[in-house]
C-alpha cells in the first residue's frame, strides 16, 4: 500500500461532504447555471484565456476534451457548451460525480463521468483526448506530480494540448496572507494536514464531519520539470495578478476575478502551463 492511501482516503471523504455543500453554494451558483444555456462560469473564461492561443483557430469546439479534478462539474458542463466533443469529466470523490451526472442531465450534456485519482487517470480511461485540462485548487491535493504528468502525458493525442491553470504556489507558502512567510514554497516537505469544516465556498460547514484532509506543495519548477519529463513540450508559462476566489480579505473583485487593491504590491495569484505532446 502507498504511504498516501490513508490520506487520499480522508481527502475523499472530506470532498464527498463538500460537494453537497458546494452544489447548494452561491459561489458554483447551480441553478443560475442552468437557468441560462449560454452561461460559462468564470473559471471556463479564464481557462480558455490562457488556452485559446495554442488551439487552431482558437476554439475547443471539435475537438475532445478531458477535465481532469473536475469536482462537480459545473466546469465541465462548460467546456461541453463551447462545442468540446466526447467531453470526460473524472474525479476521486464519488459524491462530486453524483452531483456531476445530475447537473449534466439537466443541462442535457452528454458527458462520461469517470472515478479515479488524477494521478492514474490513464488506468481508468482507455481513450486519448485532442484536449486535457485542470483548473484551480487541483494539484494541492496530489501528493507527487510525477505519475501525474506521465497520465496527462498519456491521454493526449500527438499534438494534443494539455493546460493547467491554479493558485500560485507562492500563496501556500505566505498561509494566503501576503507579506508573512508562514509555510514552504519549495515542494518536497511533505504533506499539510487540517482538521477542519472550513471550505472556500458559502454555505453550512457544519455538515461537513470528515474534515481531516491533506495538501502538497508543488512549486513552479516540479510542476513544469514533471511535465518536461514526462515528454511534453511547454508552450508557455503564466503568472497572473487575479485568481479565481477571495482567498482573503484584501482582495477585491474585477472583470478578471479577485485581485488585489490598487497600489498593492504586484504578485501572483495563480499560474498557468500549456504544454503540448509532440507530434
Amino acid at each position: 500500500m502507498s504511504e498516501y492511501d490513508q490520506a487520499i482516503a480522508d481527502n475523499r471523504a472530506n470532498w464527498d461532504q463538500r460537494a453537497d455543500v458546494h452544489a447548494r453554494s452561491r459561489m458554483y451558483d447551480v441553478e443560475g447555471l442552468l437557468t441560462d444555456p449560454s452561461a460559462l462560469s468564470p473559471v471556463v473564461r479564464r481557462d480558455l484565456e490562457v488556452l485559446a492561443p495554442h488551439l487552431p483557430g482558437g476554439t475547443v469546439a471539435g475537438r475532445s476534451l478531458l477535465h481532469l479534478q473536475c469536482h462537480i462539474g459545473t466546469d465541465t458542463v462548460c467546456w461541453a457548451r463551447l462545442g468540446a466533443a466526447d467531453v470526460h469529466g473524472l474525479d476521486l470523490s464519488p459524491r462530486s460525480l453524483d452531483h456531476a451526472r445530475r447537473i449534466a442531465r439537466a443541462d442535457g450534456a452528454d458527458i462520461t463521468w469517470v472515478r479515479g485519482d488524477a494521478r492514474n487517470a490513464s488506468r481508468f480511461i482507455d481513450r486519448r483526448f485532442e484536449v486535457v485540462v485542470t483548473s484551480t485548487g487541483t494539484i494541492v491535493w496530489l501528493p507527487e506530480l510525477r505519475s501525474w504528468a506521465r497520465s496527462v502525458h498519456d491521454l493526449l493525442e500527438p499534438g494534443g494540448v494539455f493546460m493547467v491553470r491554479d493558485d500560485h504556489p507562492l500563496l501556500g507558502a505566505l498561509d494566503f496572507a501576503p507579506w508573512r512567510i508562514s509555510d514552504d514554497y519549495l515542494g518536497g516537505g511533505g504533506a499539510r494536514t487540517h482538521d477542519e469544516a472550513l471550505t472556500y465556498t458559502d454555505g453550512p460547514a457544519d455538515t461537513i464531519t470528515a474534515t481531516v484532509n491533506h495538501q502538497w506543495r508543488h512549486d513552479l519548477a516540479e510542476v513544469v520539470g514533471s511535465l518536461l519529463e514526462a515528454g511534453l513540450v511547454v508552450r508557455a508559462l503564466g503568472e497572473h495578478p487575479h485568481m479565481d476566489w477571495p482567498a482573503f480579505p484584501e482582495l477585491v473583485h474585477g472583470p478578471r476575478g479577485w485581485h488585489l487593491p490598487e497600489g498593492a504590491p504586484r504578485i501572483p495569484l495563480t499560474f498557468s502551463v500549456v504544454a503540448q505532446r509532440p507530434a
